[in-house]
């Protein structure tokens, strides 16, 4: 047995657990497909200056970056949003609008593997480009929740938790916290929740240098907001400032929308939550999961410049990510992931070379019609065969000898209860969609 094993935070794929992965694909892709979402790909490998420029420091730092072998600096990309905005980006002009995309890829941080987070991850993107209101922030919403609950989950098993940049810009300048250091700030508000006092208080510091502003005073301001839980106690804040009163409308708008959707009980306003990514710019959120571990599933927000940024035209633009890592967790923890269940519908026993023709000229009809057939690679007993269609996981079995073929029939054996039957091989296709729909006695006389 080699002794090379896969890296840390990569993972390997049996059957069972590649088939989970593709029943998480499909829950996702079903989702995005019935509110009329597309789907796209980029390269797995970018220029480096990708992800240097566009995204957040802390992924900057995770980037599995190296020069190729042309001289160039290259990085596995760490999310798909760059990419995204500068395909798009590339041909907005000609795009129908608004345009929704989604994508489903593999994503590469190097970061510690732990719990939940892993170096190697899938991840479902979804955008929504083209739409400056807060309509398309509630349809991403909408279907960040729909995806969630595709998996068997309900309302009361996560919370997707809603905050505002945009708001927190305008409060940040109300008590004097300059422009240029507000996105800074917020990396700091980011960390809220779980900074100690003294890593936060640093880290203010280091948000203001340059600034009149005392990070004590600027701390304190920035917890109260956070705080905050309800329109009415940011409609008090925003007294006399017609920009916040303005955005408090068009919350208002995002939430009414939401609650019409049959989204309300999983929908909270929560100010904690501003998002790492530097490119973010209006509404965030992240759903997390309400049981004990509290497990963060999905986020994503409002990202109106980024596109522009990347050398494309002034296009708004939303979106979210869900990863598998978590989500997968959480499945297997409420007990939703489908039994695997990879057998075929048929295993072909092949009963010496002269019923060999005949077994093969059927198990490629078969396979034509749709059905999963596997066979004998080598001829052997009754028993022995029996007992092959059982380990691939078969429920039926069709027997082919020397008799059966003389008299152009195929006998049909379940797997479970034993009992036999025997069709035409001229009805076989229509006889063996039955038996899936109905069992055996769909053709037993």
């Amino acid at each position: 047995m080699s002794d090379i094993r896969t890296l840390p935070g990569f993972r390997e794929f049996y059957p069972e657990d590649r088939a989970v992965l593709g029943h998480i694909f499909d829950v996702w892709r079903q989702a995005c497909c019935r509110y009329g979402f597309r789907e796209w790909e980029s390269p797995v490998l970018e220029p480096l200056e990708l992800f240097t420029e566009k995204s957040g420091e802390e992924i900057v730092r995770q980037l599995f970056n190296f020069e190729d072998k042309g001289g160039r600096q290259v990085s596995l990309r760490p999310e798909m949003t760059p990419s995204l905005a500068r395909m798009v980006g590339a041909r907005a002009n000609g795009m129908a609008k608004p345009i929704r995309w989604f994508a489903i890829g593999e994503n590469y941080r190097y970061e510690k593997p732990q719990k939940g987070r892993l170096r190697a991850f899938y991840q479902l993107n979804a955008d929504l480009l083209g739409e400056a209101g807060p309509a398309a922030d509630a349809e991403l919403i909408a279907l960040c929740a729909d995806c969630l609950l595709g998996f068997g989950l309900t309302q009361q098993d996560f919370r997707i938790r809603i905050s505002d940049r945009t708001l927190w810009f305008r409060y940040l300048a109300s008590v004097g916290v300059p422009e240029a250091n507000a996105t800074a700030v917020l990396g700091v508000v980011d960390k809220l929740e779980r900074g100690s006092p003294s890593d936060l208080a640093t880290a203010m510091t280091a948000a203001l240098v340059g600034t009149a502003c005392d990070a004590e005073k600027t701390l304190a301001a920035a917890r109260a907001f956070a705080a905050t839980r309800s329109l009415e106690d940011l409609a008090t804040l925003a007294a006399g400032d017609a920009a916040m009163l303005a955005r408090l409308e068009e919350w208002n708008h995002l939430l009414g929308t939401l609650k019409s959707m049959g989204f309300g009980e999983c929908i909270v306003m929560d100010l904690t939550i501003v998002r790492g990514l530097a490119y973010y710019t209006g509404f965030v959120f992240e759903a997390f999961e309400t049981g004990g571990e509290a497990r963060a599933l999905a986020g994503g927000g409002r990202y109106d410049a980024l596109v522009k940024k990347l050398g494309g035209p002034d296009l708004p633009a939303v979106g979210f990510g869900m990863g598998d890592v978590t989500l997968r967790d959480l499945l297997e923890a409420k007990k939703l992931i489908p039994a695997y269940a990879d057998g075929p519908d048929f295993f072909v026993m092949v009963l010496g070379p002269d019923a060999r023709n005949a077994a093969l000229e059927d198990v490629a009809n078969l396979r034509r019609a749709g059905f999963r057939v596997e066979y004998n690679l080598r001829d052997g007993k009754f028993g022995k065969l029996a007992q092959q269609a059982e380990t691939a996981g078969a429920k039926y079995a069709l027997v082919y000898g020397g008799e059966e073929v003389a008299k152009g029939v195929t006998k049909v054996r379940s797997l479970t209860d034993r009992t036999e039957a025997e069709i035409p091989r001229t009805d076989l296709v229509p006889a063996l969609r039955a038996v899936l729909e109905e069992g055996m006695r769909a053709i037993l006389p």
